[in-house]
């Protein structure tokens, strides 16, 4: 059968303890790759891990720089309202104070003219 009942002393052997021997060794491999193969995967998700963790500290740093960003805008334009409402108040002021000397200046020039009228009758 291809198999021969001595081993390589001339010493006879048999094929149970041969196919215990092969099939340890086989094991014995199996599970060292078996182990090499576990160890790799630990080793590729620590990578992962790190990488991931590295990504979201890079987001949060991104986030708050955005969200620093956003407040120094928004305060800039409460800035800029508040100083134009300032603006708008002083121009309706002055508005109203221009209105009123219009008004007086109307109601003087009124009152002369009707002087004058009464002045051309007689």
């Amino acid at each position: 059968m291809g198999f021969k009942d001595t081993d390589p002393d001339s010493k006879p052997f048999s094929l149970q303890e041969t196919y215990e021997a092969k099939r340890n060794e086989f094991m014995g491999e199996l599970q060292k790759k078996e182990e090499e193969m576990r160890q790799m995967f630990v080793q590729r998700v620590k990578e992962k891990e790190a990488e991931l963790k590295e990504a979201e500290k890079e987001l949060h740093e991104k986030f708050d720089r955005l969200k620093k960003l956003h407040q120094d805008e928004k305060k800039k334009l409460e800035d800029k309202k508040k100083s134009l409402d300032d603006e708008l108040n002083m121009f309706k002021q002055k508005k109203t104070a221009a209105e009123l000397l219009q008004n007086q200046a109307q109601q003087a020039g009124g009152s002369t003219t009707l002087k004058r009228d009464k002045e051309r009758k007689n």
